[in-house]
């Protein structure tokens, strides 16, 4: 055989499919990907260096920014890695109706995710409808939280307000809408021939290699790992809704794309038992550790008032310890571990962002792929680079 030359080609870090600032180093022979060397970091912030030089509470809108398409999510794992340093309970109106919160992030995460990938590999028509059922997505977030995009929504010991008066009216309606809507979807793209050659038998990652990269989320369920941190590791009120963990076997594009759309069905009905569900009460915890007092109590208890002027100076202050906590945030696992010295700022702070892992994977991915697959195999693992780069 006569030698051949290797080509290496930049893609990115200014290119519409690498789904952010991401640069990638591709060695090519012809059309064949032999090496490819992700290059990223034209997006760090300082994120987790930030937030120790913040107070807890002030960390909040930091997270908003990580994975920048399901803030409700950031912000719910953090929120409950503090309140397990400081054992507190949250009351279960709280629980229900952050899951829910999460839930409807985790669909307009997904919506994205649909609208971009088959948009990536040619289907246009998908891309419209995907984002007009994003815009009620975020008509909801913004009647709960006042903001469309960074919410903020989520608090240590609770949440920031109760749902609005129309709210669950508006939220069923849309979740008694969705499920034809996903028809619609899937008559477009799941028989389509077209999506089938570009997807099937393409960027395969094995169960092994999956388990040994630290893939998780959709990433790792479409190579046949049944892994969900919603069921394997409970938290908040999952406990409390039934639903299923899909799980297909080829861990290849096809079957991601088979996770994601099992995931917004099971996703919607999990909304819908928290509506049928939800309880009524207290919105944050009584534990005087997270909260302010009530405006009243302050102008009528002295103790109440000193209580108020520490918290404002002071801030939260979880007694001395460390944690790790998890959450199955859309596009897997999402860890933070913080270090408490005692004071009202954390004195380590760390991320586990599951775009950051998943994309380890990625260069065994496209191997031998050829340079069209390459597109088709980004919008498969659904990173952002807001929490691979921090």
């Amino acid at each position: 055989m006569p030698d051949t030359e290797l080509m290496t080609i930049n893609m990115g870090p200014s290119h519409p499919s690498t789904h952010g600032v991401l640069r990638l180093i591709i060695e090519l022979d012809g059309e064949t990907v032999v090496k490819c060397t992700p290059d990223i970091g034209y997006l760090h912030r300082g994120v987790e260096k930030l937030c120790e030089y913040k107070t807890y509470n002030q960390c909040i809108p930091l997270t908003d920014r990580l994975d920048y398409l399901a803030p409700m999510s950031n912000n719910l794992g953090y929120v409950l890695a503090v309140e397990k340093l400081l054992d507190v309970e949250i009351p279960q109106r709280a629980q229900y109706i952050r899951v829910l919160m999460t839930e409807l992030t985790r669909i307009s995460s997904h919506l994205l995710w649909l609208a971009t990938h088959a948009l990536d590999i040619g289907a246009m028509t998908v891309y419209f409808y995907a984002f007009r059922e994003r815009e009620s997505l975020y008509d909801l977030f913004e009647m709960v939280a006042g903001a469309r995009m960074n919410v903020t929504y989520v608090r240590i010991g609770g949440l920031a307000a109760d749902l609005p008066a129309g709210f669950v009216e508006k939220a069923r309606d849309f979740i008694d809408k969705f499920p034809g809507f996903m028809d619609t979807y899937e008559n477009l793209l799941t028989k389509n021939q077209i999506w089938i050659n570009r997807t099937k038998n393409v960027g395969v990652i094995s169960k092994e290699d999956a388990v040994a990269m630290g893939l998780s989320g959709p990433s790792i369920r479409g190579s046949g790992v049944n892994w969900d941190v919603r069921k394997s590791e409970p938290y908040s009120a999952y406990n409390d809704f039934d639903f299923k963990v899909p799980v297909f076997h080829n861990g290849d594009v096809y079957d991601r794309y088979l996770v994601r759309i099992e995931e917004l069905r099971q996703s919607n009905e999990i909304c819908r038992q928290v509506l049928d569900k939800l309880p009524e009460g207290e919105i944050k915890t009584k534990s005087k550790e997270c909260i302010l007092p009530d405006k009243q109590d302050v102008r009528e208890n002295m103790e109440a008032l000193i209580y108020h002027f520490k918290i404002i100076t002071e801030g939260i202050c979880p007694p001395e310890g460390e944690v790790y906590l998890s959450i199955e945030a859309p596009k897997g696992e999402l860890g933070y571990y913080l270090v408490s010295d005692g004071s009202d700022k954390p004195a380590r702070f760390r991320i586990r962002p599951p775009s950051f892992v998943n994309m380890k994977a990625f260069t065994k991915m496209v191997e031998g792929q050829l340079l069209a697959d390459v597109v088709a195999i980004i919008g498969s693992l659904d990173i952002v680079l807001g929490e691979i780069d921090r």
